[in-house]
């Protein structure tokens, strides 16, 4: 591994090529077959509530796109509402009647969803009783059954009191977070969609459910993904060991790529993604063994190659995403001048928080 101290980069510059080339077809295999299996997952997320408490209006403001109808009454609502954008879809949003609807066949109806479903909004209207005994009855139940459950404290907008709500909710409902919102003015909804793809990514089902998305809410989700990338890539390469974070940083930054070009339903082959990925760790060859050698240094060695590691991976991916929301092609030399200007402004950054 002579080649990854940095001992002869021009001459070895084909053989470190070759060694990332290996290095990517085994990451790349493992990595696409995992992501396509989630691909193929369906996910089921049941709002759950009074009517008119915002189930509606909510789902529409997390997608950024209206696919619920908004302002049903009590005993208006038939049946559950299963809604998807296309028949094929794997992502199914369960818009239920409401547990206290006048006709108990509804609410009847509202319960078989509660124990398979992925994610359960609950939602507790602030401009009406917030938590009356029903209400806590039926959480408890459903609680015990499925604790993925996000609490959804709707029209926030119309109370002053929210804090006090909050707290309320939370002794009395102790262990789901509670995330108070308004749909109309677009209050906590990036949080609660936040909130929504944790959960999902335990079933490793936020892949299936982004695509569900308007595009004009993808570059909020982008910037967590590639943020999240940099940071467990900073962790990887802050190991104390030459050349042994290569792998695992190529893993992140294949997935990273995966993920993005899912968002923005571009297409990413393999061949696509070896030529942009190598091409941009060796045209940075200096960059890399910098961080290894950098490893070499006891303690402070290790911050500078947590450093560079987070820095080229950060690079990467908010450089993809440019050319991805623009629509431009995706081509070595064009992700290589994005990268250098990315990871400079990263590195005036770091500057300038260092001072």
């Amino acid at each position: 591994m002579d080649d990854f101290f940095g001992e002869g980069l021009e001459t070895n510059q084909q053989k470190r090529k070759r060694k990332l080339e290996e290095i990517f077809d085994q990451s790349f295999e493992s990595e696409r077959r995992d992501f396509n299996q989630s691909l193929e997952q369906d996910v089921t997320v049941a709002l759950i509530g009074d009517v008119n408490a915002g189930k509606s209006s909510t789902l529409n403001a997390i997608l950024g796109r209206e696919v619920a109808t908004v302002g049903a009454r009590p005993g208006e609502t038939v049946r559950i509402d299963q809604v998807r954008q296309h028949p094929e879809d794997k992502v199914i949003f369960v818009d239920t009647p409401g547990l206290n609807d006048a006709n108990t066949q509804n609410s009847e109806a509202t319960w078989t969803y509660y124990q398979s479903a992925d994610v359960i909004l609950y939602f507790l209207n602030a401009a009406g009783t917030v938590l009356s005994e029903t209400e806590t009855k039926n959480f408890r139940k459903i609680y015990q059954h499925n604790q993925n459950v996000l609490i959804v404290v709707t029209k926030m907008d119309a109370t002053d009191d929210v804090d006090t709500i909050v707290q309320h909710i939370a002794e009395k409902l102790p262990g789901p977070k509670i995330i108070p919102v308004s749909a109309r003015e677009g209050t906590n909804i990036d949080r609660l969609r936040r909130e929504v793809l944790d959960i999902l990514k335990k079933f490793d089902k936020d892949n299936v459910f982004v695509r569900q998305m308007d595009p004009t809410v993808r570059g909020k989700i982008a910037n967590n993904w590639i943020v999240g990338a940099g940071t467990a890539a900073g962790a990887i390469g802050a190991v104390p060991f030459p050349g042994a974070d290569i792998i695992p940083l190529t893993s992140i930054q294949i997935g990273l790529m995966l993920k993005l070009s899912n968002l923005y339903e571009r297409q990413l082959s393999k061949e696509s993604a070896k030529e942009l990925l190598v091409v941009t760790i060796v045209g940075n060859s200096g960059k890399t063994a910098f961080r290894q050698m950098a490893k070499l240094v006891p303690g402070y060695g290790a911050v500078i190659a947590a450093g560079v590691a987070s820095t080229a991976t950060l690079a990467l991916g908010y450089g993809t995403k440019y050319v991805y929301e623009n629509k431009l092609e995706l081509t070595p030399e064009q992700l290589m001048g994005f990268v250098k200007r990315f990871r400079k402004k990263a590195e005036e950054s770091s500057e300038e928080t260092n001072e």
